[in-house]
């Protein structure tokens, strides 16, 4: 068994566009089809600094054997650190890793900066029955004092946090949104756990045929 979805077990052809009908993959060459686990995929996103990486361990402290929970900067590597609008291959990178993870049969939940046009637009969205986005924002005040506050090999200087504040502007008008600043720990993690949970329904989770269209990214670089 081939767990890259891209790669055709039968043929080993790799499908720059993989055609999905429901849960079936299609291999365009040799007509293969094989049933996959077709889940949602959830985008836990927002600017640096609202609070994604520390709910990420309350979340597995309570979903741990439910989902997986994930954060994208482990792969933020020089392979991957193109310099295309979007980081499309950082971005294909991620979701055949969730795609991977999800034949095992728990959902992800993917912890990074993002944007839907940078994961909405690429072949892998087909392996996914839907991805659900929540974005954790803060005051610009706390974000800026946040940043500035990192450890120097982070490199946030002033024109870097300028361009991770007007990101911030921009996702709460592109997604649900929930606003970290002044609320517990706690109290986010419940609400991150409850997005999830919501997501976690028969309806969410029923594979569907898609095909995505090529939109172009938003989010600043980390």
């Amino acid at each position: 068994m081939v767990l890259d979805l891209r790669i055709c077990p039968a043929c080993g052809d790799r499908a720059e566009w993989p055609f999905v009908e429901g849960s079936v993959l299609c291999c365009g060459p040799c007509g293969y089809r094989r049933t996959f686990r077709r889940l949602p995929l959830f985008a836990l996103t927002g600017p640096s600094g609202a609070g994604k990486s520390t709910v990420g361990p309350g979340l597995v402290g309570r979903m741990g054997g439910e989902v997986v929970v994930l954060e994208q900067d482990v792969l933020w590597t020089g392979a991957l650190q193109d310099d295309v609008p979007g980081h499309p291959v950082f971005r294909a990178a991620w979701l055949r890793m969730a795609a991977m993870v999800h034949q095992s049969g728990r959902p992800v939940v993917l912890c990074g900066t993002v944007a839907p046009a940078e994961l909405e637009s690429l072949p892998e969205r087909v392996f996914f029955s839907d991805i659900h986005y929540l974005a954790l924002v803060a005051d610009a005040s706390v974000l800026r004092r946040r940043l500035r506050a990192r450890p120097v090999w982070r490199e946030w200087d002033e024109a870097r946090i300028d361009e991770m504040l007007g990101f911030s502007d921009y996702i709460r008008g592109q997604v649900p949104h929930f606003d970290t600043t002044g609320v517990s720990l706690t109290d986010t993690v419940d609400h991150v756990e409850k997005w999830v949970r919501g997501g976690l329904t028969p309806a969410a989770t029923a594979g569907r045929p898609a095909r995505p269209a090529r939109t172009p990214g938003a989010s600043p670089s980390r």
